[in-house]
């Protein structure tokens, strides 16, 4: 409705944005209608699971929860136990197949994550890719870029400017797409989260994503330095951890300590994947000279 106020925008904001506790700490709201104490209610159990409390989103939400509740239940799950993911996934699949509760936008969003997730990238546009809320084109943002297919993404982000050019989700798929494309479009990226880090406080994703610049423009000392203030802010940050790995290497400093973490922290993330198959390869090569 128009001209209402938006009770929610803080704690949307603060989700968006990587401050986790924050959002849960101040979701407290009085006078919430019943549709926005459920997205409330989503967006603290989505930010338990940022912060990898799994198990409390599960035990908390029953099975007389609104649809919406479930599905985050059901990625809470998904993420809690990965050597069970098939029956969470056939689960996903018999929700979005009922026409009672398949076009649930919250369900298509977890959906999209799960799927993505999965690398699965034509299944989740299957959920995603019709839209309706800024959070689903954002994601088909991410999805696009995943896929390098920075055209489509291109046009998604259009979508969003168009619906409002000052969202921090359009900021935020704004700067995704220009790190995507590189070049003098990395510059627009590093303003982005200039921005952010001077309207809001400072989180892992903020210096994550100057970091990330910075190391695109050749600035390794400064990306560190922002790097080095995310670890102090989480220390199991699979995607600080992760561009430590980087930017150590860059730096000619010794990188192995920061991918032990990740190894140990989050042993599916693309970059141990990658590490243990180089180490794979160079054992095959070895033997084969040996």
């Amino acid at each position: 409705m128009a001209g209402s106020p938006d009770h929610l925008f803080n704690l949307r904001n603060n989700f968006y944005l990587g401050s986790y506790q924050a959002a849960i700490n101040n979701s407290d709201l009085p006078n919430l209608s019943p549709d926005d104490a459920v997205e409330r209610d989503c967006l603290v159990y989505r930010s338990y699971i940022a912060l990898g409390s799994y198990q409390l989103v599960i035990n908390e939400i029953d099975s007389s929860a609104a649809t919406p509740l479930q599905a985050v239940k059901l990625l809470a799950l998904y993420l809690s136990n990965p050597h069970d993911k098939e029956s969470t996934i056939s689960s996903l699949k018999e929700w979005l197949a009922d026409p009672a509760i398949g076009n649930n936008h919250i369900l298509r969003l977890i959906a999209g994550i799960i799927f993505t997730h999965e690398e699965d990238y034509n299944e989740a546009l299957k959920h995603t890719n019709a839209g309706g809320t800024m959070e689903l084109h954002a994601l088909n943002v991410q999805i696009f870029i995943k896929m390098h297919r920075s055209d489509y993404a291109e046009r998604q982000l259009r979508v969003m400017q168009q619906i409002d050019e000052d969202h921090t989700l359009t900021q935020l798929a704004n700067a995704w797409l220009n790190l995507a494309v590189g070049g003098s479009k990395i510059q627009e990226a590093y303003l982005i989260f200039q921005d952010f880090s001077e309207k809001y406080p400072m989180t892992g994703l903020i210096l994550n994503g100057k970091a990330v610049c910075c190391m695109h423009m050749g600035n390794f000392d400064e990306a560190e330095t922002l790097l080095l203030e995310a670890l102090n802010k989480d220390a199991k940050d699979p995607e600080t951890l992760a561009n430590l790995v980087v930017c150590s290497l860059h730096l000619g400093k010794s990188s192995s300590r920061y991918l032990s973490q990740l190894k140990l922290t989050h042993p599916e993330h693309i970059l141990v994947k990658r590490a243990s198959s180089a180490e794979d390869s160079f054992e095959r090569a070895v033997q084969s000279v040996a």
